[in-house]
Formats: C-alpha cells, structure tokens, sequence
C-alpha cells in the first residue's frame, strides 16, 4: 500500500551499501484466510503461540552463515511474517528488529504477543515514546531510529521558477486547509494536487515507480502540506510522532506549510529556521501566508535550499542504518563512507 512503501525504500538503500541478500515470502494455500484468523485471535492467545506461527507462507530455510539478521516490520502483524524464515536465529550472528508503527497506547494491549520480539537481539522502534515504553516492559534496552527519505531520489530543484505545482497534499489531511485550498484552486489560478482516493485496500503496481513519482511531484512542489504522523488515527490516541512526508518534503526541497508535531523528535530533527511555517488546521491564514512567501521568492529559496541541505547532512536512509549498525556492534562499509560523501557534497552545493 503507498503509506508502506518508504519502508521498502529503506531497505533498498541498505542494499546499495551493502551485501544483503533479501529472502522472499510467497503466500501458501489458504493464506489469506490463515492470516485474517491469525491476527483475529492473536489479541487473546493467552498461550502465546500464536505469535510464533507461520500464518501461510511458503517455508524459507537459510542455506548459509550471516553476520547479520533484519527484519523491518512497518506495522505489528508483519512480525508474523518472520516465522516462515527458518534457520535465522541459528544461522546469523546477530539479528535486529525494526519496527515502525507502535504507539505507546497499543503497548498493554499487545501483551500476549509482545513476548516474542525477545527472540530479536536488538529491538528498534519508530517513535521515540515507545521506545522507552516497550524497553521498560521488556525490560530490555529498545532504541528509536527515525524515519528518513532517500534524498538521492527526492533531491531535485530549489527553485521555486522551477516548481510549476503549487501546493501538493498527500495521505492524511486537514479539512480546513483542504477545503480552502480547493475554494482557491481555481480562483486564485493554484495548481493544487491532491489525493481523491481513501481507503486501505489501494495497492501500488510498483514501488519503485510509485516513489519515483511521488519523488518527482514534491521536486516540482512549491509547498508541501504537513501535519503529524497518524494524526487522527485511533490507534494514535492522539500521540504526536514526525512522519515520513516531512523527511520526504524537505529532501524535496519544497516548504512545509501546516502543522508541525509536537514531540522531541521533530524538535531534534527540524530545529532549523522555517522547518514549518504553521498554518492554523481550519485554514483560515492559509491563502494569507502562502499568498505573502509566494510574493517573497527569496525568503521561498532560502528556505527551499535550507530544507534540502539539512535532508542531504541528516535524513537519509544512510543515516538511519548507521544507527542500527552501531546499535548491532557491525562496522560500516566503504560504500556507506561512499554515500555519505556524496550527501555532504550534495548539502555543499545547495546550503
């Protein structure tokens, strides 16, 4: 689905500075039927077995040694997933658990399968609250990693003269602005671009092509509009976390307008002049303020250049697997010192 496929480009990254191989899952017979049963009952499995079962994969054994295990999980039901793989906590040396979507509040009511991420030498969570919270009741070190972008994908223009969209909305909005922005599409001659479909059952027919293409929309995108991850979701319970558009926008180079979380993890990450520039949720300064940027358009590059010069030094993918290979004890590989050059010569060339 397209909320899931950073994930996937995180592990392509990992792919280009390293020698991964990735073990392929094929559903079996029955497998749909078999996971939907699965993680029906999961919620009460007071045994706590199920959480190690294969829900209907086709079995996959390691045929080798590894130095490493990864298993890079966006929501909890794909740690199911894990158990076709066999061999692995034999066959490599260490292993790691990334583990995207876990809000604080989902935390006792996943105690019967919660268990099992013991199986995993390291335990790496997408929100920083979740991580102290999960490390206090597995009383075992849990570490954060943030989101990132690849920002050799998203990387493009910094001017606004070469931005001919401008204003791009993607996933999770706020009415208010959404319906002002609409009101001015025409009005006001804004090329607005906007989301028309919902729902979860949307599939992507490439993810590649589908990055690719969101990456060339916000690379032509004057403003971007934010707000925090998740936001509205019940599993959220109103718990603010830094989703994956803003590390995306600011790859892009374009503005963020909107909303910015409020959580030390934006607060570390975009702790840059203009990271933001906020917009109340029922829209009513949004034409205001992006009418006042778009009639300043050197305040608009700085902020455009800044943007993608912080992305280059710190938001990358790179980064990311730096952390959890310092956390996994595994040393870094000349193509990451590789990439990481070409980041910062990135950064010099547009700060």
């Amino acid at each position: 689905m397209p909320f899931q496929c950073y994930r996937y480009e995180a592990q392509d990254v990992l792919c280009q500075v390293d020698e991964i191989d990735m073990i392929p899952l094929q559903p079996d017979g029955g497998f749909r039927l078999r996971e939907k049963l699965q993680r029906r009952l999961l919620w009460r499995d007071y045994s706590r077995r199920l959480a190690y079962l294969n829900p209907g994969l086709r079995p996959v054994t390691l045929q080798q040694d590894y130095d490493a295990f990864f298993a890079v999980c966006e929501n909890w039901w794909d740690l199911l997933y894990v158990n076709a793989i066999k061999g692995w906590e034999d066959r490599c040396r260490t292993s790691v658990l990334w583990l995207d979507e876990l809000f604080v509040q989902m935390i006792p009511r996943y105690r019967h399968w919660l268990p099992s991420l013991r199986r995993f030498d390291h335990l790496v969570v997408g929100h920083a609250s979740s991580a102290k919270a999960l490390g206090e009741w597995l009383e075992r070190p849990c570490h954060y990693v943030s989101p990132g972008a690849d920002v050799l994908r998203f990387h493009g223009h910094t001017r606004p003269a070469d931005r001919p969209i401008d204003v791009i909305s993607v996933g999770r909005r706020f009415e208010g602005i959404h319906r002002k922005l609409l009101d001015r599409a025409d009005s006001e001659r804004l090329f607005y671009v906007h989301d028309t479909l919902v729902g979860l059952s949307l599939e992507v027919a490439d993810v590649k092509q589908h990055r690719n293409m969101l990456a060339n929309m916000l690379k032509r995108s004057k403003f971007f509009v934010v707000g925090p991850g998740m936001m509205g979701a019940d599993e959220a319970c109103g718990e603010h976390v830094v989703g994956a558009r803003f590390y995306e926008g600011t790859a892009a180079g374009a503005i963020l307008v909107g909303q910015a979380p409020r959580c030390p993890g934006f607060d570390e990450g975009f702790d840059w002049p203009d990271a933001v520039i906020e917009l109340q949720v029922d829209g009513s300064d949004a034409i205001e303020k992006l009418r006042a940027l778009l009639e300043d358009p050197d305040r608009m590059a700085a902020i455009s250049r800044r943007n993608a010069a912080q992305a280059a030094m710190r938001h990358d993918w790179l980064y990311r697997w730096q952390e959890i290979y310092a956390i996994a004890g595994l040393p870094e590989t000349g193509r990451m010192k590789d990439r990481q050059e070409t980041l910062a010569r990135l950064a010099a060339g547009v700060s």
